[in-house]
């Protein structure tokens, strides 16, 4: 764990400081390293306060300032925790860390910074929070020591280690004293035995004049311990020994001040010596020669006796000194004698009292000692118990973060399970509809044989790119009351189909695509009329909203507003662009704190009565929605004295009093006087406002009069016809441009903001100061920062989207460089408006009012207007001239007519038209659905017909038995009549019976098949759903007719109520229906009454067979009458489509004459009136009798009173305007009459238009139904015939196989089936078993020059392990074994023929080839040789095949069993091409390299274990002989390590540099690079070698093995044993554990080993080329011919000489 945690703060974090996992504890002990790694996280902002020092008050600031962000983190972290990071407790950082990690990885997950998410704590739990911090930080001052305590107790611990160390070195001083002490022991107990016994001598005589002259007190027992004895006696010994010494030194200075006298006299010549000089030279020799010797005796005797004084003086002080130390002795005895006994006493008391105090002070020692010994003891056990708990302690730290670790790593294979299940679920989802759309459409290729109708793959393409299943989810034809999700999809599903159907239909595309015969057509127009009369009603049922005027705001040179958080820098930048391009910034905060002002200065205002009226005639004129502009009429009536900032201020005050915030809308309209109050010349910009959307909203509506939530509104309101639409409609007019030119954000991090609030906060005034000021600042940012935030992504979508006036500028820069960038943006605004120009703008604002004048009727209204007359101008009409062709009513050019209608009516005609276009779209959408499923159901039904039909061909029959009995009978006839020329008639007599038997079988399932094809025809199914179709074409059909009779109906009812006339009764007795096709034999049920229906008409037999040939008939060759019967049937179909079609259109006809004719007769009996007036008076009763039965048909009372017939009245004369006001009335008459019959022709030619579609679909789709029946239908009669020709066939193929075996007089002996239509021979059924094959003999090996057999091989490996189990054998006795074989003629099965010509000497030669190293032979080596050829292995196949055996070997025993070594095999294999021989009576060839493989297990193969067990590494080590003994070492050595052995290769001797074992050794060429020398690199060869596997791959025999049958329990001891191991012992293996190759290879020995051991070379044994008697023996080997094939080639060539 802690190195993980390491690797991420080194490696990720990227700590000031690397940290290692042994200094962990003591590198987080001070918190300077967590607080660098929160601030990296941008989590510790107050990071540059934070102390890197060690001491208490560094640490106490650290952990004080770490806390809060801990808890913010959700870490926990108290007291406790911290005193454990700084007393460096194991584990405690460790855990905090990763604790710390989480959180981290949690933080980072969610994008929140540290401030958002302070900001996001409610309050109440924060100021819980800074409580629980300030318990903190006082339990953490209480825990934490000061600074000069851990100083004084660093100063006492410094000493006390320093009294230990000064202690210890006392009393090792003091041993090493001893030591000499005692050393010198010895050497001065001779020189004081005498001084002892003189010592003694004394000492006993002064003690007995004492105790004669002393008091006898009883003396306290001696309390010294052992110790203190002893050391009294040495500090006496010590003593005598420095007086020995001082003697010594006085003696020696004594000695050497004699000598230097004596030198002195000796170098000085005498008067004698003198004169003796002087007569030498005078005298003779002896003369001179005897005075030399006097004087020499002389001089020796003075010597002597100069001597003698020295002793005699040195005897004389000692005796002196000894006579005045006795003669003190008797002074201090006599003067002790004179003292009192009083004083005496005084004097043993006082002994007594030191004597005592020294024994106190020995027991305080010893007590001392004890009490250190005991500490120590404490100390050492304390060390063990806290070594103890550091150990138990790193096992459970251990345990806990594997723990961690695997809940990291199941923390974080959930999260990727998740993560893979998300996309997994996607990806499955898309592939899921992917597979249900290639199903559904491989599924209904099967069905419609790969022609999908057009429309079905529409649907399936919809559904697909919609991500709605295509298979069917669950059921909802019966439609529950509670949906589940699936049928909730279904509904989806059906929904969407039902949209586009009713879109394709509606727009005429896709499947409703105009046909051919159509195209020519024009497609219906629009009903214009229609369409207006539709907008008129929503008009005035629902009126738009008033216009709205803009109010005038003077028109500024700049306005704008800045954004930000707080902090950001806003005021300061603004201050800087105030300064630089003169203009008033305009701050909220300071605009509600000047209007509070002046309201409490009681500031008022000085009214201009111009401006006065001028103010209340705009007043009148500007609605509520822009009083937000002048804001004056609401606040004037509350304080007519006050001028407008102080009102509001009073507001404000009021508010902020009862401690509520101050509403928007009373911030727009203080924000919107002091705009009012700027200069035009001056421009403006918001600081910090606004603040929320709502705020920027109700500024937008207050500056430009614009709502853009009431436009939406009022848009939701209308809602358009689909049906038809009006082209005269106005248009909605665009929005005006914003309100602002620019809305400018500083962007800023929230770290960046708290860095600013607590960096301006940081002067010492403010540091000494409360912390819990700073912490509120803190919160109220945060908070402020927290509000910015939520309300800022819909500020950014309305001034980005919306307006496009949003500027994002970076704010984490210095202030010179952000008032920078902002001027540089500031003057592009700039720039931009200048651009655009005044006027530009202006128009802005004025199209909109333009806008709302234009009246809906267009220019016809001012003609309208214009051709009125005025009253004082002539009544006379002038003369109308010619002029152009009438206006065609409902064209561009036409006035449409606007009159008033009655609220009621027009309340009645809009729900009624809703009713008419949601029942025509439903009831369409319906249909169309039911069409949609009939097309599924009809191609289903056809692909069940055809899958039935097949299933019926191929019903079972019985001509497989007529097959077989015949067969039986002919196999059972007697084999002497098969020549037989009548019996061969008979059989082909019989033969024809069958075959016609079997043709009558064919004809009745014919017949039988062609029955049920009829009845399949003739079944009422698809007359059935024909019907259907048709009815569901006809209800089609139905609801065009009954969208023009209630659109009939409103237009009639809009007129008639334009005229003010009373709507007629809604009746439907003369509504026209459709009738629909009665599918049903029976009588009509009473429900369906109403309903008029067709019946079915049924063609004729007769017609069916006289009828010609039709359109729709598609047959060729022979006639069918079922199908002729089919088209019979659908040409009345045909008929009756028709005659619905041409009824359903002459009704609409009908009913548009029927509509005229009723404008006629109601003009008429308008007229009628009138022309009673000037003829005859008695057409008055007439019109009275008529006005009296028009109540009666009337059931609406209100309006009887307006139609009700008037009195007769005489004659009145009409003034002008009279006449012209009724002149006007009947052109508006004859208006509304061409305008109602123009619209009611348009909507008849729209209806006859779709009529004709729908019948053209109609018949299409019949005649593609009837199409599809009829191609299934012959597809049945081709697979009738086809079935009937091929079972034919069949029977005809067995005639001729019978015709044949009765010809050729053969039996037939495979079982003939006849399956259907199908003729076969069952090679696998025989009706007679097959003679028994002849058994083909063994294979047998064959002898091939000098090569033993496998079974030679074997039988010499019996007698070898029945001689010699543990596989050695001495020299002479295998040569004698050999000889035997030879010359006893007991080897003609064991040898092979070449072998029985050699003699003893050549045997000898061979067994000395075969000896290497000793005087045995190993003959499992000999008889591996010799069994040769077989595959050489290479190097790395031996390590291949070792490594095969270690895998199956799972015990790891070292064994493998027979059926284990069959199952790894070696490097080769047997022969698998073996040439079978045609012959069976010949052998099959003997595969060698098989038995190889066997014969090599029960060679190597231990049989005392039941099963027997090979162990094939030594196996194997036998395989890795070569011909270079070197490389056979090496090969070896990568056996016993198991991988390739990498080693210097010199040039090879000439004796192997060609040599080669087999066939399959390696070639010239490989050998010719192993000649290169390879340079070994030093990390290779790294792999360990024990001893065991170096003595298995080393083995030398010491003693003779397995010289008879007897010497089985002998002991094999290896002689490198002992070598080995010194060896590793030379290589520093004290414990003789593994050591590595390289280091082993270096050794000399194993050097030299490898030089001189041969055990692993392997013999030559195969040629390559042909011998010749003059070559040597050495040459021959040399190219690679056997040693038998060379001493037999020798023997043939002396032969032949």
């Amino acid at each position: 764990m802690s190195d993980i945690v390491c690797k991420w703060l080194n490696q990720e974090v990227k700590l000031s400081r690397t940290v290692s996992p042994k200094a962990l504890e003591k590198d987080f002990s001070n918190g300077f390293l967590l607080g660098e790694l929160l601030h990296k996280h941008e989590l510790q902002d107050d990071f540059p306060q934070f102390s890197e020092g060690r001491v208490s008050n560094a640490k106490l600031n650290n952990f004080s300032r770490l806390e809060p962000t801990f808890q913010l983190l959700g870490v926990q972290f108290d007291q406790n925790v911290a005193q454990n990071i700084m007393t460096e407790k194991h584990g405690s950082v460790t855990k905090l860390l990763y604790q710390l990690y989480i959180a981290l990885q949690k933080k980072k997950k969610s994008g929140l910074t540290g401030v958002a998410m302070q900001t996001m704590r409610p309050l109440a739990p924060a100021k819980l929070q800074n409580m629980k911090s300030e318990i903190y930080r006082e339990r953490l001052k209480n825990l934490v020591p000061r600074q000069t305590d851990l100083n004084l107790k660093r100063v006492s611990e410094k000493f006390q280690t320093k009294f230990k160390e000064m202690e210890e070195k006392i009393n090792r001083v003091h041993f090493e004293n001893i030591q000499k002490i005692q050393k010198l022991k010895e050497e001065q107990r001779l020189q004081d035995l005498e001084k002892q016994h003189l010592g003694r001598r004394r000492q006993h005589e002064m003690m007995a004049r004492i105790q004669a002259a002393i008091l006898q007190i009883p003396k306290v027992l001696p309390n010294r311990t052992l110790k203190a004895i002893e050391r009294q006696k040495m500090l006496m010994k010590k003593k005598e020994a420095e007086d020995v010494v001082n003697e010594i030194k006085t003696f020696e200075l004594l000695i050497k001040k004699e000598m230097e006298a004596k030198s002195s006299e000796s170098k000085a010549p005498t008067a004698a010596q003198t004169t003796a000089l002087l007569l030498s030279t005078y005298s003779d020799e002896e003369y001179m020669k005897k005075i030399q010797k006097r004087l020499e005796e002389d001089t020796l005797a003075r010597e002597q006796r100069e001597k003698r004084r020295r002793k005699l003086l040195m005897d004389q002080l000692i005796a002196h000194e000894a006579q005045e130390e006795a003669y003190r002795e008797e002074q201090l005895i006599n003067r002790l004698m004179r003292q009192s006994q009083q004083e005496r006493r005084i004097a043993v008391q006082l002994m007594h009292v030191r004597h005592e105090k020294e024994v106190l002070w020995q027991n305080r020692i010893f007590r001392e000692k004890q009490y250190e010994e005991r500490r120590l003891k404490d100390f050492q056990d304390a060390l063990d118990r806290e070594a103890a708990l550091a150990r138990q302690a790193k096992i459970e730290y251990e345990e806990q973060a594997q723990k961690e670790i695997e809940i990291h790593e199941r923390i974080t294979a959930e999260r990727a399970q998740a993560r893979y299940k998300k996309h997994y679920t996607m990806c499955a989802e898309i592939l899921d509809h992917i597979i249900d759309f290639s199903t559904k459409v491989a599924e209904y290729r099967d069905l419609t044989h790969n022609l999908i109708p057009v429309k079905i793959m529409r649907d399936w393409k919809e559904l697909f790119f919609s991500g709605k299943p295509i298979y069917e989810q669950a059921s909802i034809d019966p439609l529950p009351t509670r949906l589940t999700s699936d049928q909730l999809v279904e509904l989806s599903k059906r929904s969407l189909l039902d949209d586009n159907d009713y879109e394709e239909y509606k727009t005429l595309t896709g499947e409703w695509t105009l046909p051919e015969e159509m195209a020519e057509s024009a497609l219906p127009p629009n009903n214009n009329i229609l369409g207006h009369v539709l907008r008129v009603v929503h008009e005035k049922v629902q009126p738009p909203g008033p216009t709205i005027l803009t109010p005038q705001i003077p028109s500024f040179s700049t306005k704008g507003c800045m954004l930000g958080k707080t902090c950001s820098g806003k005021t300061s930048c603004l201050k800087i662009l105030e300064e630089a391009f003169h203009i008033e910034i305009l701050s909220i905060d300071k605009l509600v704190q000047e209007a509070i002002q002046a309201f409490l200065m009681n500031e008022t205002i000085v009214e201009d009565p111009v401006d006065t009226q001028e103010q209340e005639e705009t007043e009148k004129e500007i609605p509520a929605s822009v009083f937000l502009v002048t804001c004056t009429i609401g606040l004037n009536c509350l304080f007519p004295q006050l001028s407008n900032r102080a009102q509001l201020g009073a507001k404000c005050e009021r508010l902020l009093k009862k401690g509520r915030s101050i509403p928007d809308l009373l911030l727009i309209q203080i924000m919107v006087d002091a705009i009012n109050q700027v200069p035009i010349e001056k421009g403006w910009i918001l600081d910090g406002f606004p603040m929320t959307v709502t705020q920027a909203k109700l500024l937008e509506e207050a500056l430009t009069g614009f709502n853009p939530d009431q436009q939406e509104h009022e848009g939701k309101n209308y809602k358009k016809s689909t049906l038809v639409y009006d082209p005269t409609a106005p248009k909605d007019p665009p929005p005006p441009p914003p309100a602002l030119d620019f809305a400018m954000l500083l962007d800023i991090t929230d770290t960046m903001v708290l860095n600013r609030v607590m960096g301006n906060n940081k002067s010492p005034e403010s540091v000494s100061e409360d912390r819990e000021k700073t912490e509120l600042l803190r919160d109220q940012i945060q908070h402020r920062i927290l509000g910015f935030l939520d309300n800022w992504p819909e500020l950014e979508k309305w001034f980005s989207e919306k307006q496009d006036i949003l500027i994002k500028v970076n704010a984490e820069v210095d202030k010179r460089t952000l008032a920078t960038k902002i001027q540089e943006y500031f003057i592009a605004e700039l720039r931009k408006k200048e651009a655009k120009g005044n006027c530009h703008i202006l128009g802005h604002y004025i199209r909109p009012q333009m806008s709302y004048q234009v009246s809906p009727k267009g220019k016809g209204s001012d003609k309208k207007l214009s051709g009125k007359k005025s009253p004082v101008e002539d009544t006379t009409p002038p003369p109308i001239p010619p002029g152009p062709p009438p206006i065609k009513p409902g064209s561009e050019e036409w006035i449409y007519v606007d009159e008033p209608l009655p609220l009621e009516i027009l309340q009645y005609l809009v729900p009624y038209w809703e009713t008419i276009e949601n029942s025509y779209i439903n009831t369409i959408k319906a249909i169309l659905r039911q069409i949609r499923d009939e097309r599924h159901s009809v191609l289903y039904y056809l692909h069940e017909v055809r899958l039935n039909y097949q299933e019926y061909l191929q019903r079972p029959d019985h001509k497989q038995e007529f097959v077989s009995q015949w067969q039986a009978d002919f196999n059972s006839l007697p084999e002497d009549l098969w020549d037989d020329e009548e019996t061969k008639a008979e059989l082909h007599q019989r033969v024809h019976d069958l075959r016609d038997r079997l043709w009558d079988i064919c004809d009745t399932r014919k017949e039988e098949a062609e029955q049920e094809r009829a009845d399949i025809i003739d079944e009422s199914w698809l007359q059935d759903h024909l019907g259907i179709l048709m009815n569901h074409f006809f209800s089609l059909m139905q609801v065009e007719i009954n969208r023009f009779q209630d659109t009939k109906r409103l237009l009639q009812d809009y007129y008639r109520g334009i005229e003010g006339k009373i709507p007629l009764e809604i009746t439907r007795c003369g509504s026209t229906r459709v009738p629909l096709i009665n599918l049903e034999d029976d009588d009509v049920p009473e429900v369906y009454s109403k309903i008029p229906v067709v019946p079915r008409r049924v063609p004729s037999p007769d017609g069916i067979i006289n009828k010609p040939k039709s359109k729709v008939s598609l047959k060729r060759g022979r006639t069918d009458y079922c199908i002729e019967a089919i088209e019979l049937k659908f040409e009345a179909d045909e008929k009756t489509v028709m005659n619905v079609w041409q009824s359903a259109n002459s009704s609409v006809n009908h009913m548009v004459n029927a509509e005229i004719h009723l404008k006629k007769l109601e003009e008429e009996r308008e007229d009628m009136p009138d022309e009673a007036k000037e003829k005859s008076p008695q057409q008055g009763g007439k019109g009275g009798k008529l006005a009296k039965k028009k109540p009666e048909k009337k059931k609406k009372e209100h309006f009887a009173s307006s139609v009700a017939p008037s009195p007769e009245v005489p004659p009145v004369t009409l003034t002008p305007e009279e006449l012209e006001e009724i002149e006007r009335k009947k052109e508006l008459k004859i208006k509304i009459k061409d305008e109602h019959l123009a619209a009611l022709q348009c909507e008849a030619q729209a209806t006859q238009f779709r009529l004709e579609l729908i019948k053209t679909k109609a018949l299409a789709h019949m005649e593609e139904l009837l199409g599809r029946a009829v191609d299934v239908y012959k597809l049945i009669d081709k697979w009738l015939g086809a079935r009937y020709l091929a079972e034919m066939a069949s029977v005809e193929k067995l005639t001729q196989v019978a015709h044949y075996h009765i010809e050729m007089s053969t039996k037939i002996q495979y079982e003939l089936i006849l399956n259907d239509e199908d003729f076969f021979i069952n090679g696998d059924v025989k009706v007679f078993p097959d003679p028994l094959p002849p058994i083909r003999p063994p294979p047998v090996e064959k002898e091939i020059n000098t090569y033993l057999t496998i079974k030679q091989l074997n039988t010499l490996r019996k007698e070898f392990l029945e001689m010699a189990p543990k596989g050695y054998l001495g020299n002479k006795h295998f040569t004698d074994i050999l000889y035997d074989l030879v010359t006893l003629n007991l080897g003609t099965n064991h040898l092979p023929e070449a072998w029985l010509h050699l003699t003893l000497p050549e045997l000898q030669e061979l067994t000395a080839l075969l000896v290497v190293n000793s005087e045995f032979i190993d003959w499992r080596r000999f008889l591996l040789v010799v069994s040769q050829p077989w595959p050489f292995p290479s190097e790395g196949e031996l390590l291949e095949t070792l490594t095969r055996f270690k895998a199956i070997d799972e015990a790891e025993k070292g064994t493998v069993t027979l059926e284990q070594y069959e199952q790894v095999g070696l490097w080769f294999t047997g022969d698998t091409y073996i040439k079978i021989p045609e012959d069976p009576y010949e052998p099959l060839p003997y595969n060698r390299p098989e038995h190889l493989i066997e014969f090599f297990f029960d060679l190597f193969a231990d049989f005392q274990n039941d099963p027997p067990e090979l162990d094939y590494f030594q196996m194997l080590l036998y395989f890795a002989c070569h011909p270079n003994a070197m490389e056979g070492v090496y090969r070896a050595l990568s056996l016993a390590i198991g991988t390739h052995v990498f080693r210097k290769v010199e040039t090879l001797s000439p004796s192997y540099t060609d040599t080669a074992t087999t066939g399959e050794l390696p070639e010239a060429e490989e050998i010719k690079e192993e000649k290169e020398k390879i340079i070994v690199p030093e990390f290779l060869n790294k792999e360990t070698i024990s001893i065991p596997t170096l003595l298995k791959v080393f083995q030398r025999i010491k003693e003779a093995q397995d010289n008879h049958r007897f010497f089985e329990d002998e002991k094999m001891e290896n002689t490198f044993s002992e070598v080995f191991k010194k060896v590793y012992q030379d290589i520093s293996s004290t414990n003789l554990e593994p050591v590595e190759l390289a280091t082993l290879l270096k050794h000399p020995f194993i050097q030299d080993l490898l030089l001189t051991y041969k055990e692993y070379k392997l013999p030559v044994i195969i040629k390559k080329t042909q011998p010749s008697p003059s070559r040597s023996l050495q040459s021959y080997l040399e190219d690679n011919l056997s040693f038998i094939e060379y001493l037999s080639n020798i023997r043939l060539s002396i032969n032949k000489c």
